[in-house]
């Protein structure tokens, strides 16, 4: 039987994934844009516990104030009445054909400025709401042709854009922490920031990358031939990994944005197993909000939207009880034992040992039966066959 989801399940959708309209660019809307507030109540019915959104999501861009303040009132209002939060927001900086060559690094001044408004309005808005996590994504924040860019510059102009955020949301006391969403490419030929590495390199040098992390996506990953788990668990180690973006991908493509678990099913069971379980040797564990961003395909009339809502939901649930019983599987176990897995977390310098006596240690290099200790199988296919096995529910 499928688990049903609660809010303690921490599950949370973006407003744009279930609202979609479902225009792509070869083809006309199939079905009509969602009113946000209709989407709360769906999504607690569902048993959602949170909700995000672009600030274009909610109100239509080009607004008026007054407009503006009605809209979200009313939105405020639906937050109430489901007890629905808002854990996340993030800013529309890709959409209008002002930002065609970017908001933080376009070519254009006067359009670095407008983006730099545009975001820190929509972070007085995040705060205001209670959100704890401000994602930017920067997905019109690059180029198609290597010559457009100078890349030095573009990568100051990034660096600036991020750090004055961070700056403002220290000044105003704000609970906010930003997160970064890495991604290759689309709609940009090769957009800046394409991985979780590149992402880090950046956080490392900004003035307030403290309170700077990561918002890495599945598809976003896997588009650059990248394995997801290993991404986050990077993103972990580095106490980096702020928030979490869940959906499914098939290899390198377009981003398919399809239901979590629907592309490398495999996979997916390897990312729940180290949200839920952690790593095998302990460390920081992620312990937000889990973040669906997908879409409901093109084919789908609103019983389809909402029956992909519950899938992503279903899925994570499903996989989280066979992890579950793969960590606890005695014979799972033995095979990590067996495999070494458990050895990578003894450190390879003894306590007090310093690399003096490590060159000073026959036995660590003159010694050393090389070709005996290359003897050694690790049994890691074994060990697989055990992770398929209970991801399949065969154990």
């Amino acid at each position: 039987m499928t688990p049903r989801p609660t809010p303690e399940d921490k599950f949370s959708f973006g407003l744009w994934t279930v609202g979609w309209n479902a225009q792509d660019q070869f083809g006309g809307a199939s079905r009509p844009w969602l009113d946000p507030v209709e989407s709360v109540h769906k999504l607690a019915e569902l048993g959602a516990a949170h909700v995000t959104f672009h600030d274009d999501d909610v109100v239509p861009f080009g607004s008026s104030d007054a407009d503006r303040d009605k809209i979200l009132e009313r939105f405020r209002g639906a937050l109430t009445e489901t007890g629905i939060t808002v854990e996340m927001v993030t800013t529309n900086t890709f959409s209008h054909p002002i930002f065609k060559d970017g908001a933080f690094t376009s070519n254009d001044r006067r359009v670095r400025r407008y983006g730099l408004r545009k975001v820190v309005r929509n972070v007085d808005l995040a705060a205001s709401l209670g959100a704890s996590t401000f994602v930017m994504w920067g997905g019109r924040e690059g180029a198609e042709y290597d010559s457009a860019k100078d890349l030095f510059a573009a990568h100051e102009r990034y660096a600036e854009g991020i750090d004055t955020v961070a700056a403002y949301i220290k000044e105003k006391g704000y609970d906010l922490r930003i997160a970064l969403e890495p991604k290759p490419n689309e709609p940009r030929g090769d957009i800046l920031l394409p991985t979780i590495g590149h992402a880090l390199a950046l956080i490392a040098k900004l003035e307030h990358g403290d309170i700077v992390g990561l918002n890495p996506e599945v598809g976003h990953e896997q588009m650059a031939a990248l394995n997801y788990t290993q991404g986050i668990g990077l993103a972990l180690w580095a106490d980096k990994l702020f928030h979490i973006d869940l959906n499914g991908q098939k290899s390198i493509k377009y981003d398919q944005d399809l239901v979590f678990g629907h592309g490398d099913l495999f996979s997916a069971f390897a990312t729940v197993d180290l949200i839920e379980n952690g790593f095998p040797s302990g460390g920081p564990r992620y312990d937000g909000p889990r973040h669906f961003d997908y879409k409901p395909s093109r084919t789908e009339d609103f019983q389809g939207v909402w029956d992909s809502a519950a899938a992503n939901m279903s899925t994570y649930l499903l996989l989280k009880e066979r992890a579950q019983a793969f960590r606890a599987d005695p014979e799972v176990q033995a095979a990590l034992e067996e495999s070494g897995v458990l050895e990578l977390s003894q450190p390879t310098l003894s306590e007090g040992e310093t690399l003096s006596d490590l060159l000073a240690d026959p036995s660590a290099y003159e010694d050393l039966d090389v070709d005996a200790v290359a003897e050694r199988g690790f049994g890691f296919v074994r060990l697989n066959q055990l992770a398929l096995e209970h991801a399949l529910g065969a154990r």
